[in-house]
């Protein structure tokens, strides 16, 4: 069985806060968390965080984990035009890469037009994780030109959920089982004016049960894969 944990690295709670509590505390509790579990994940960072906590950046990068790119401040795609959003790729790519490789990237609240893949390949992103089967995305793991397509299994907010419900929902999903939640939701955020899905469970209890969903996987014959290494894989699949 093949699981991703992978994490969209932004200010908290886009569009409506602009703190960085998430960065602050909630990015090394992550770390921390990772590194005690002996898992690799994917980071999407906006390349605005990056340039803003490049200490973080470093650790990412020096405890094995991949870098990607989350765009350069958390712009939306489909609010841009085709030039714009080219334009906000570029700079993003130019700011993360000063730090190392980055060959993958996630778009802003997973809106992605397909004309943006001809985009990701020009400038060498190898792979896309822009799509969600629980937003109907139904093609599964494939190539769109060269860019290769790993999408998104479950909206954030599931690994917040009680374990015995959202276990129910880690049963059912199909492979790879790609999963991403955002350093603030491992902050207190129960006394922020936002949505009550971005605010119920989040903090210590989160990393509670991000810590218990992977040792529930870790029982299991699981691999834990970044993005990098779905392109590795199914590239030589693509070769024959």
């Amino acid at each position: 069985m093949m699981v991703s944990i992978t994490f969209d690295v932004e200010h908290d709670c886009p569009p409506y806060l602009e703190t960085t509590r998430g960065m602050e505390d909630g990015l090394p509790r992550l770390l921390d968390l990772l590194a005690e579990k002996g898992v690799k994940g994917t980071f999407f960072f906006t390349a605005e965080m990056a340039r803003r906590f490049p200490g973080l950046v470093r650790r990412v990068i020096d405890e094995g984990h991949e870098l990607g790119s989350h765009n350069y401040n958390h712009e939306r795609l489909d609010k841009l035009t085709r030039g714009e959003g080219e334009r906000v790729i570029e700079k993003s790519l130019e700011v993360l890469r000063q730090f190392g490789e980055v060959v993958s990237f996630r778009a802003p609240n997973l809106q992605f037009p397909n004309y943006y893949y001809d985009i990701l390949s020009k400038n060498g992103v190898l792979v896309d994780s822009s799509k969600a089967t629980y937003k109907g995305y139904r093609e599964g793991v494939r190539f769109f030109g060269d860019v290769l397509e790993v999408p998104a299994s479950t909206t954030s907010s599931v690994i917040r959920l009680p374990w015995r419900i959202q276990r129910i929902v880690h049963k059912r999903l199909k492979e790879p089982r790609v999963y991403f939640v955002h350093p603030w939701e491992f902050v207190p955020m129960q006394k922020e004016k936002i949505r009550w899905d971005c605010r119920f469970n989040t903090g210590e209890k989160a990393l509670e049960l991000l810590g218990r969903l992977i040792d529930w996987y870790k029982s299991q014959d699981v691999e834990f894969l970044t993005m990098r290494e779905y392109y590795e894989r199914y590239q030589k699949l693509k070769r024959g």
